[in-house]
């Protein structure tokens, strides 16, 4: 795949796309078994597992996410994907050794837990360049990507279908630009294609409020110039509302459909048109809801996860049925 305009060899035009949540809101908060009753109840059967502190440590005890898997299938939900809640796995751009051993030793137990949760796909976001550093962003590309190889072969031991990237709203966090994902992507699946019985490809994890602003605050892409561009390399996404230069996120309650730039008729419009690279497309809502910690919000947070779920039900309304 050289070009972001070009058809990956296997392209699916006009898949069903599918809604799910990731967990990053109940992280603290709420039980898992809580979000798969409510997932449940509004008919959603896909989970992104997002990534905990504690998963990185839990030295070899995989029973935790064995109840996790176990849990889902009990309510008919299936626990497909997983990825990172914010930057931890930072450390390939930071030109330190202890930086990029700790973050291979994180990421090789994340892609472990993904094969004992029996994930169909891992992903982060690669992490950020300091931008008191900034001359030091290629060479942090060239370290991720030659890690990103390796764990191309454990993901295809451990039985996942893919890995996944998420192009991010800075230029301090790359891939972002249309050329940077094309890079990333067309590097690591070409060496899919030389190891294709070894390795698994690797694809984007979108997101629908991601945009580009410059530091004048004008927007150099949009949110929907960088989805489109990144459509063809896209195996899943993130349901997310945003403003006008791509500064603050929130979901799809009436209030917030006011004063977000997000239509998700012209999303739901660029999906059912464009050509995937896999057949199984999944947009999972990612939003924190109300603040963390607080008596006064966190008792709120059921009802906002079912206002956007709902809202974005409306118009994607095709679902599989649960189990």
């Amino acid at each position: 795949m050289s070009s972001i305009n070009q058809k990956s060899e296997n392209s699916y035009p006009k898949p069903v796309t599918s809604l799910g949540i990731k967990t990053d809101p109940i992280n603290t908060r709420y039980s898992f078994e809580w979000l798969c009753q409510l997932l449940k109840e509004e008919g959603i059967k896909y989970i992104q597992l997002g990534a905990f502190f504690e998963m990185f440590h839990m030295d070899g005890d995989d029973s935790y996410f064995i109840k996790l898997r176990e849990t889902a299938q009990k309510h008919g939900l299936k626990l497909k994907s997983m990825f990172s809640a914010y930057r931890e796995f930072g450390g390939f751009f930071y030109d330190d050794p202890a930086m990029e051993k700790a973050t291979d030793r994180m990421y090789r137990k994340y892609i472990h837990a993904a094969g004992v949760l029996g994930l169909d796909y891992a992903g982060t976001n690669p992490g950020a360049v300091y931008r008191d550093q900034f001359h030091k962003k290629d060479k942090g590309t060239e370290v991720y990507l030659k890690h990103m190889k390796e764990y191309q072969h454990l993901a295809k031991e451990v039985g996942l279908k893919a890995l996944t990237i998420e192009p991010m709203s800075c230029m301090a966090e790359p891939p972002t630009t249309p050329d940077e994902m094309t890079y990333y992507i067309s590097t690591l699946n070409n060496y899919h294609k030389q190891n294709p019985t070894s390795t698994v490809p690797v694809w984007l994890c979108g997101d629908i409020s991601h945009g580009l602003a410059d530091i004048n605050k004008q927007v150099v892409y949009s949110n929907i110039d960088l989805f489109k561009a990144a459509l063809p390399m896209m195996n899943e996404f993130h349901f997310k509302n945003t403003d006008a230069i791509y500064n603050s996120t929130f979901g799809f309650s009436d209030e917030e459909i006011k004063k977000g730039i997000v239509n998700l008729q012209e999303i739901k419009n660029i999906c059912d048109n464009g050509n995937w690279p896999v057949d199984d497309v999944v947009g999972y809502l990612e939003i924190m809801g109300p603040k963390i910690g607080r008596d006064y919000t966190d008792p709120f947070l059921g009802d906002a996860l079912r206002t956007s779920l709902r809202a974005i039900k409306k118009v994607f309304s095709t679902q599989p049925e649960l189990a």
